[in-house]
């Protein structure tokens, strides 16, 4: 069946009731953008008829109020820049308050290239939006339309209450555009079909767009308890707010009142970023298990997910740094060049997470990894959904918790392990959206950009820490690669530290 691909404004008239729909969206600020970019918005504005790729609001389902957010594809294509992200964070926090059932209908092919790494760590705020409707006891519905790509499928397209999908919708982790010109050919067809996924258990059902009211009120019927209205039960426990908040500047980060350290030095260059991208691509640059052997105290190794599962992708520890004992969970680049990093991996991952909320022990994560899986195996194994759900279930963290961006941080599989309270960074660490040879094909259709796109996209630790996103470098005062036991023992020292200020 081809996919009606509905507008944003033709599904709401489909869905809401006959008038009760109204807006929450304001205005968006473009000021900050440069010329070339914001000419991109106003001609997507003209084109999709929406000042932005998704449109939040409040109507009424079969008489029932609800908040929607809804996605609008012909906005470059439903990515989410960080407008975007401000906006659907803001309608999941609106309807929270509200009490308001949320129905998120996505199409989307995920982050914004053009904003690159600041947009894409924005689906870590999204995320936590999403949470905190879940734990104030109020149901979440989504309904997965054609195509739906990416960071949006890997996040708050994969945490409903009840999933359900357009017949015949593209639907998967990795573009089959971007995979079939990184890797020379198509990906396997029928593999990211709604249907398929209905069929491994990954999507709830299959809905035409014209029944969808019929079924939405169903579900929410079912979802609210009887004689509620619908008014938020907030948890006793809140979670302590993890460390990709906006921070106001590079030398105040925030809550916590902890400076960061102050990193000196050259400001990054396209050179200098690439060459960062390549080092840590070496076969020779340490991991997390050479963190572990010349720097931590002592070190007991877990196996796999406990539940008959395993994927070497991620090693998972009992730890101690400066005295102080940990759950460790790692991402084993070295490991993950025959194999890649698979479902399993993050169950393993979220494994980890579980102990160390149980126990109260401090989680620290490792991060390096030059992307998840990307095979038919990979995608019917739910791989979208349990980096979303490594997501949910890392903001939940009561506990002290930080991450060390180590090396390669590629993609959703380096998103899952990044929203800690404190994030630290050796000096040549890098995260982004996709490999930068990725941006380059969907960007160029080549891979011949990736070092530009690298650059622009602000993937590297220095241009991370002049945005807020992390709040200490470890200096490599000679490359890691060329002195292990020093890199390793000076990442130590500062896991310790932020786990001491995090404890005090």
């Amino acid at each position: 069946m081809t996919p009606t691909r509905l507008g944003s404004a033709d599904l709401i008239r489909q869905v809401l009731d006959e008038g009760s729909f109204e807006s929450w969206d304001f205005p968006v600020d473009r000021s900050g953008h440069d010329a070339s970019y914001r000419a991109e918005l106003e001609a997507a504005e003209q084109r999709a008829g929406t000042d932005e790729s998704v449109v939040t609001g409040t109507g009424r389902i079969r008489g029932r109020q609800v908040a929607v957010i809804v996605s609008e594809f012909r906005f470059l294509g439903g990515s989410i820049g960080r407008a975007t992200a401000e906006r659907i964070v803001a309608a999941a926090e609106r309807a929270t308050r509200m009490g308001l059932p949320l129905v998120a209908a996505p199409a989307s092919g995920g982050t914004r290239m053009q904003e690159g790494t600041p947009a894409f760590v924005k689906m870590v705020d999204i995320s936590r939006a999403v949470l905190e409707h879940k734990r104030a006891g109020l149901p979440y519905l989504v309904y997965l339309r054609h195509p739906t790509t990416g960071g949006v499928f890997a996040s708050w397209g994969s945490l409903g209450h009840m999933t359900i999908a357009e017949p015949g919708a593209l639907i998967g982790f990795l573009g089959p555009v971007v995979y079939e010109t990184l890797n020379g050919v198509p990906f396997p067809e029928g593999v990211q079909l709604a249907e398929n996924l209905v069929a491994k258990g990954i999507v709830d059902a299959v809905v035409p767009a014209d029944q969808l009211a019929d079924v939405a009120a169903r579900a929410l019927t079912l979802l609210t308890r009887p004689g509620s209205h619908h008014v938020p039960v907030l948890p006793r426990r809140r979670p302590i707010r993890p460390g990709l908040v906006r921070v106001p500047s590079a030398m105040d980060m925030g809550t916590t009142g902890m400076p960061s350290r102050s990193v000196s030095g050259p400001s990054p260059t396209r050179e200098s970023v690439w060459a960062s991208v390549e080092l840590t691509r070496r076969h020779d640059r340490p991991g997390v298990r050479e963190l572990l052997r010349h720097a931590a105290e002592d070190v007991l190794p877990l196996q796999g997910t406990g539940e008959g599962e395993s994927d070497r992708g991620v090693l998972l520890a009992l730890a101690s740094f400066a005295g102080r004992p940990c759950i460790l969970v790692g991402q084993d680049r070295r490991n993950q060049v025959s194999t890649s990093m698979g479902p399993a991996a993050l169950r393993t991952a979220r494994r980890g997470f579980r102990m160390a909320e149980e126990l109260r022990l401090p989680l620290v994560t490792v991060i390096d990894t030059p992307g998840a899986d990307l095979s038919q195996e990979a995608e019917e194994g739910a791989l979208a959904g349990e980096i979303a759900r490594s997501l949910e279930d890392m903001v939940a963290l009561t506990v002290p918790s930080v991450s060390v961006l180590l090396g390669q941080g590629t993609g959703g599989g380096a998103l899952a392990l990044l929203p800690a309270q404190r994030i630290i960074a050796a000096e040549h660490g890098w995260l982004s959206p996709l490999p930068p040879e990725g941006a380059s094909a969907i960007v160029h259709q080549d891979i011949d950009h990736a070092p530009d796109l690298a650059f622009a996209q602000r993937i590297s630790a220095r241009q991370m820490y002049a945005d807020g996103l992390v709040h200490a470098i470890v200096r490599e005062r000679e490359s890691a690669n060329d002195a292990p036991v020093e890199f390793a023992h000076a990442i130590a020292k500062e896991i310790g530290h932020q786990l001491g200020l995090l404890s005090a």
